[in-house]
């Protein structure tokens, strides 16, 4: 698949999500919607967006440049659930866990792979912000099969 049909699809995907009435219990106490677009430090940095379609699960995008070992842009997406961790003071925590693909474009070579994203993802409390950080294995599997990782920390803002 092309970059520009990958694209495509992601935006399709993003619109259909951002009219979805479901909201998520967390993000619907008045704070903010269902759609979190961001920032995201790490490897790879760049924006990061996340659709909740309930309180449970959600869609998670990113499109990021790497800086180090592989001065790429990166795309990938998510699908992610999310265990609430009882017992936060103030705010809503959730440890989260999903599967996605990621496709990085490179000089000479594109790399596809599979992503499973395990973070946390902490809802400020009175505001339209949420704060993750997020560790990522990946089984590359073109053009070469091999194990890598991404890692972030970051910060969306919901409407």
């Amino acid at each position: 698949m092309n970059t520009s049909k990958l694209l495509s699809v992601l935006l399709i995907i993003t619109g259909f999500l951002i009219l979805s009435p479901n909201k998520a219990t967390a993000q619907a106490n008045g704070n903010g919607g269902n759609l979190g677009i961001g920032v995201m430090l790490g490897e790879p940095t760049g924006i990061s967006i996340k659709a909740w379609n309930n309180n449970r699960n959600a869609f998670a995008f990113g499109a990021a440049w790497s800086f180090g070992r592989n001065d790429a842009i990166h795309l990938h997406g998510d699908y992610l659930l999310h265990s609430w961790i009882d017992g936060v003071e103030e705010g809503d925590l959730a440890f989260y866990y999903g599967i996605g693909g990621r496709l990085v474009l490179s000089d000479p070579d594109a790399r596809i792979g599979v992503r499973v994203p395990l973070g946390l993802n902490y809802i400020i409390p009175n505001s339209k912000l949420d704060l993750f950080v997020e560790a990522v294995p990946i089984l590359n599997l073109a053009p070469d099969t091999d194990f890598d990782g991404n890692g972030a920390l970051g910060i969306r803002y919901y409407f």
